[in-house]
């Protein structure tokens, strides 16, 4: 591990001060811009970490799950204002080394000592080597459920005429005649010879008789299933082009 990946690892740790007091947590880490070496650490300080302090690296040291500084509270909470946005320019960084003790001069003249070693340098960044790496963007796509809508059974009642044919029976009257013969005739000549007389026959039929019972015919669920579509995803991502620029010389 390197010393500078070693010191990103800090990032969230809790910091103590120079007495083993508690300072904040290390927010971020600065890096030189010629030497891409760790040289600052970002503290959080103040009420709930409001405020950032900006404390040297140099005399910090990792102990268990906090950072040791080199530095008392105090001296880091009075460190001039900075704003933490990723780079410290040289006026800030001059107020900061001069705050902490530490004379400008000297530091100037050894980022300037180093600058002067290195073969190339960057203008936009720490120097690394001499190479670029060029990066991409690639989509990564996912998916994630939500709600797409909702289905429910209602049950309800409705009326409709139903018909059904049911035999029904009737009685009719049908005069019967017969003639007088021996075997009738006592009872034919039972009663006077002339005479009135009424006879009456007690007719009956069938009527249809309606009647209702609930009779169950079906069960009736929803379930689910899962269909597989696919889903065009298109998005804009960037690219990094390097170009040769000013006396660089053609390829050979």
């Amino acid at each position: 591990m390197t010393m500078s990946t070693e010191v990103q690892s800090w990032i969230g740790l809790e910091a103590m001060d120079s007495d083993e007091a508690k300072v904040g947590k290390i927010d971020q880490v600065y890096v030189d811009r010629e030497t891409g070496d760790p040289e600052w650490l970002a503290v959080k300080t103040g009420l709930f970490g409001s405020k950032v302090s900006f404390v040297p690296l140099e005399g910090a040291r990792i102990d268990g799950d906090h950072v040791d500084l080199a530095y008392a509270k105090d001296q880091i909470k009075d460190a001039p204002n900075v704003e933490n946005d990723g780079e410290l320019s040289d006026a800030e960084e001059r107020a900061l080394y001069e705050h902490y003790g530490r004379g400008w001069g000297d530091f100037d003249r050894d980022r300037f000592d180093a600058r002067d070693t290195t073969v190339g340098h960057d203008t936009s960044g720490p120097t690394t080597d001499d190479a670029m790496t060029r990066s991409e963007e690639e989509l990564r796509v996912g998916t994630a459920q939500r709600e797409s809508g909702r289905a429910r059974l209602r049950k309800y009642v409705v009326t409709e005429e139903q018909s059904v044919s049911v035999p029904v029976r009737r009685e009719e009257v049908r005069v019967e005649r017969e003639s007088i013969t021996d075997a009738n005739r006592d009872q034919a000549l039972d009663g006077p010879e002339i005479s009135e007389e009424e006879h009456e026959v007690v007719l009956h039929e069938e009527v249809p008789v309606v009647d209702k019972q609930v009779v169950p015919k079906e069960r009736v669920r929803m379930d689910t299933e899962t269909l597989t579509d696919d889903a065009q995803v298109t998005e804009e991502v960037r690219k990094e082009r390097i170009d040769a620029e000013g006396d660089a010389g053609s390829d050979r």
